[in-house]
């Protein structure tokens, strides 16, 4: 726990790498004139360098809306996204891909086989960012394809390969070489294994983790397995409803997960006690009113005040744990007005 700690307090006292701040994407609903659903709404974090932060939370949650913005694909409607000091928001996405930033901010998608194009072989694949992003010449895009191939484990005789006569583990490999070609700072993994077998899924974790602690990549991994978030980050926030309701150190967060939908999440993996079923409607996403929280509506420790008051996303002033977890309390914060209301989760299994 100390040395968790430790790195929680080196990252958030580091000049972060990306500042994002009051991000808001909202869609126009058809057939309602005025009306808005709310994607990603009001988000604000920062990502330190070499620090790797989970995003979890239920389908829906804003969570591919909000992957889509820091990469560029899609123009917020109103915030900032600070890259490197400088606010990509600032630009719209079709200029930012003729941009160097483009280069330093890449992603490993969710299906390997569908973000492959089925004419390229694995090295035109693992090439193409080479030549279009960084500039490099044919036999400097070469040299990098065999550099980058070997360092994720992808052996020379499969590059001549296309992607109907590879695995699913080795389209993998090959999705992830090509993120890497370019030599980004920031790598944003979407569910990068959530296609893939069981048995493939963990030496491909285990493969993206080597590489990032290697390389000192800042990452922003996005999945729905609990455990894996909490094993292999430094920091996670939770997302529900286009907001973040919780974000913190993962040992902290999932040990004393202090908003009650952060309670439920952690009480779904196994051995973390009994399970917190959640009843009730979920809140709609359109238009949703300022003055009231979004998960009262499935909150077993709702209260009146929830439905007069949203609450914003502050730090905790106390928690349990050790003394040495004080150092967590300024990053670790909520968006609840009664934080740990719910009873705790057992410990987690390591």
């Amino acid at each position: 726990m100390a040395e968790l700690n430790l790195r929680n307090a080196t990252a958030a006292a580091a000049e972060p790498l990306l500042r994002v701040e009051r991000l808001h994407k909202r869609f126009p609903v058809s057939g309602r004139r005025g009306s808005f659903l709310h994607a990603v709404d009001d988000v604000s974090f920062d990502l330190a360098p070499g620090e790797s932060l989970g995003l979890v939370g239920e389908s829906g949650c804003g969570k591919s809306t909000l992957v889509r913005l820091l990469t560029r694909l899609l123009d917020p409607t109103e915030g900032r996204i600070i890259f490197e000091g400088q606010d990509l928001a600032e630009m719209p996405a079709r200029a930012f891909a003729r941009t160097p930033q483009r280069a330093a901010i890449q992603m490993v998608f969710q299906d390997p086989t569908d973000s492959l194009n089925p004419r390229y072989t694995a090295r035109d694949t693992i090439a193409e960012p080479c030549r279009l992003l960084a500039g490099m010449d044919a036999a400097a895009a070469q040299a990098r394809v065999d550099e980058v191939a070997a360092q994720v484990g992808l052996p020379s005789e499969l590059l001549s390969r296309f992607p109907h006569q590879l695995s699913g583990g080795q389209k993998a490999r090959v999705g992830i070489a090509r993120a890497l070609a370019p030599r980004p700072r920031l790598l944003i993994l979407d569910e990068p294994t959530a296609a893939l077998d069981v048995s493939v899924q963990a030496v491909v974790l285990q493969l993206l983790d080597r590489l990032r602690r290697e390389l000192g990549l800042s990452t922003i991994f996005v999945s729905h397995d609990l455990n894996v978030v909490r094993l292999l980050t430094d920091r996670v926030a939770v997302m529900y409803l286009g907001r973040v309701v919780e974000v913190g150190g993962s040992g902290e967060v999932f040990a004393h997960p202090a908003h009650p939908y952060t309670r439920a999440l952690v009480s779904s993996i196994p051995g973390q006690g009994p399970r917190i079923r959640l009843e009730g409607e979920i809140s709609s996403p359109i238009d949703p009113p300022k003055e009231v929280c979004r998960f009262q509506s499935r909150c077993p420790a709702a209260q009146d005040r929830c439905l007069r008051e949203g609450p914003p996303l502050h730090p905790l002033l106390a928690g349990p744990g050790p003394a040495q977890a004080a150092i967590l309390l300024g990053v670790h914060q909520v968006a609840c007005h009664f934080p740990r209301a719910l009873p705790a989760p057992d410990a987690p299994t390591p």
